[in-house]
């Protein structure tokens, strides 16, 4: 794989492929970074799995109403990279991420997940708190890119 790749491959399993497209939204002071936080306490970049015949970007101006009810400004592709994981079911799936640098639009409807709440957290404590090391990976290039 010519992708930048984190999690252990375990031999035998059959990994499903999940595409998926996240934004880096940070705050002026770029000391901060918006990132959806689950009931169960865990934190993610907005974004999503790409539906079919759906565009990265497609994607993301759906799942940030989705998730925050916001409308969003997408800026420039920062990269791709994936994660070898197993889900909350502990399937094997592998997530090919597409990353992008956003701004954080008008709130235009309420949230249709109502378990996702959008939360500003300091850019020193994202990498503890992300479940996915490609996500923390994704803010930092996208820091180099601003």
């Amino acid at each position: 794989m010519d992708k930048i790749t984190f999690g252990e491959k375990t031999e035998g399993l059959d990994y499903l492929l999940r595409k998926g497209a996240y934004a880096v939204i940070l705050n002026a002071a770029k000391d901060k970074a918006a990132i959806v936080r689950t009931n169960h306490d865990r934190y993610f970049l907005p974004g999503g799995g790409i539906e079919e015949q759906e565009l990265p970007e497609e994607c993301l101006h759906r799942e940030l109403l989705e998730e925050t009810g916001h409308e969003i400004k997408i800026g420039p592709f920062i990269g791709t990279a994936m994660r070898f994981f197993h889900s909350s079911q502990n399937e094997p799936m592998l997530n090919d991420g597409y990353f992008y640098l956003a701004e954080l639009g008008e709130k235009i409807q309420d949230p249709t997940e109502v378990d996702h709440f959008l939360t500003w957290v300091p850019i020193g404590q994202l990498k503890e708190l992300l479940v996915h090391e490609h996500h923390y990976w994704a803010v930092m290039e996208g820091l180099k890119k601003i």
